[in-house]
């Protein structure tokens, strides 16, 4: 019963918020936290999507670290019709790292709405060298040249028709991977959050990949954070790279954090205030994540 009265408080709190926020109309946040999942979480995936539709998203994509999220994805759009949600999954070793039979299987699973491949995030070898942990991880390059087993991975990215995000690779990676899925035949190429660390991009970095034709992350989630991150710096990196070259995503869901929609409010809202326009808001969080995910 207390289960039951604590979950109608939840779901009248986000219609409450879901009726007093601006609409989204069209957005899709390409980088999406929730439950179910193994750390907190302020929200779980069915209520993210009727929270997310109630404020106009087109959809959204569902990561999680450590687990395959296309079944997921199923289920939520069953329970929660006109949205359009997706999955994928995150090469950490969880699911055994560059395991080509773990993104097979995603595709496989009712619905085909497994669309995104990241490689390594918690488990990068940048972000445990980073974090300066001794710990196993998945590396994805050796002396300046990407694996074989990671060209393999691309090559199955391209066949699968898959996006492609460089998760917390380092910048240097990140552009060795661009540029080997590129020539491998990938066309959807995101660069996870590139500008934060573990990943720290430059502004050069960034307009080479955009240049190669990924688009290039901005997350409203590291300005919470103490990542260094400043709008200001987004702003001028957007202006720099041309907005035709990247996308807006929230990478919310953390407990205590601001709801999905909430934040990319907020975040647009001060994209706008340092002098990126709404037209080019609209081109960042609704035409470029449909391309980047095959939609149009």
């Amino acid at each position: 019963m207390m289960l039951r009265m604590k979950k109608a408080v939840i779901i009248a709190a986000i219609l409450a918020s879901a009726a007093a926020g601006q609409s989204l109309s069209g957005v899709i946040d390409l980088h999406l936290h929730c439950d179910p999942d193994s750390v907190p979480r302020s929200i779980d995936a069915i209520d993210v999507a009727k929270l997310a539709k109630s404020r106009g998203m087109r959809g959204f994509v569902l990561k999680n670290h450590w687990d395959p999220t296309a079944g997921i994805a199923y289920l939520v759009r069953k329970e929660v019709p006109g949205i359009e949600v997706f999955g994928g999954i995150v090469l950490n070793r969880s699911v055994g790292g560059i395991n080509p039979a773990a993104v097979e299987h995603m595709t496989q699973v009712k619905g085909g709405f497994g669309r995104v491949v990241w490689m390594p995030t918690s488990d990068a070898e940048n972000a445990v060298r980073a974090a300066k942990s001794n710990r196993p991880f998945v590396p994805i390059s050796r002396n300046g040249a990407l694996l074989p087993e990671v060209k393999q991975m691309l090559a199955l990215i391209a066949r699968l028709n898959l996006t492609l995000a460089t998760g917390h690779s380092s910048a240097a990676e990140d552009l060795l991977l661009v540029r080997a899925a590129r020539a491998a035949g990938i066309r959807k190429i995101i660069i996870t959050h590139a500008m934060i660390p573990p990943v720290s991009m430059s502004v050069a970095q960034m307009k080479e990949a955009g240049a190669e034709g990924a688009y290039v992350e901005f997350v409203y989630h590291a300005l919470l954070t103490k990542s260094g991150m400043t709008i200001g710096g987004y702003a001028d990196a957007i202006r720099a790279i041309g907005p035709e070259h990247c996308v807006l995503s929230s990478d919310l869901g953390q407990a205590n954090f601001p709801l999905h929609p909430d934040g990319l409010v907020t975040f647009f809202k001060e994209l706008r205030a340092h002098g990126i326009t709404q037209a080019q808001i609209d081109l960042m969080s609704k035409t470029n994540p449909a391309r980047a995910l095959g939609l149009q």
